[in-house]
């Protein structure tokens, strides 16, 4: 009987390594990959950043200012003036669309009467 206990205990503390063995290979795997991914953030932070540094060198106002010049016969592009804004009040907004009526109620005298008295 001590001899199948030790058989089984054995068993178990293998099974217990090869278990413990797996799960270090996924953890390091995982680690790996947190830092391909930390790489990859890092790559795209200063692509970002390079982008944002070429975006502002291109609207540069004196660039654009001499490509407005330039491109002037072709795009009638007039210089901004400070009389070429107006005020959010003058904008002439849509209005919404009237819905149709598809569910009619009627209602009588009376009933618009109670409405009435409710409110």
């Amino acid at each position: 009987m001590r001899g199948l206990f030790y058989v089984l205990t054995a068993m178990a503390v293998m099974g217990l390594a090869v278990w413990a063995y797996q799960e270090n290979y996924k953890t390091q795997a995982a680690i790996a990959e947190v830092r391909e991914l930390h790489g990859q953030i890092g790559a795209a932070h200063e692509r970002i950043s390079m982008l944002r540094a070429e975006w502002a060198y291109l609207n540069r106002p004196d660039r654009l200012v001499d490509l407005a010049d330039l491109n002037f016969d072709r795009l009638g592009l007039l210089p901004l003036m400070p009389d070429a804004f107006g005020a959010v009040d003058q904008i002439i907004y849509p209005l919404p669309p009237i819905l149709p009526i598809t569910n009619p109620i009627e209602l009588s005298y009376d009933q618009l009467k109670a409405m009435e008295n409710d409110l």
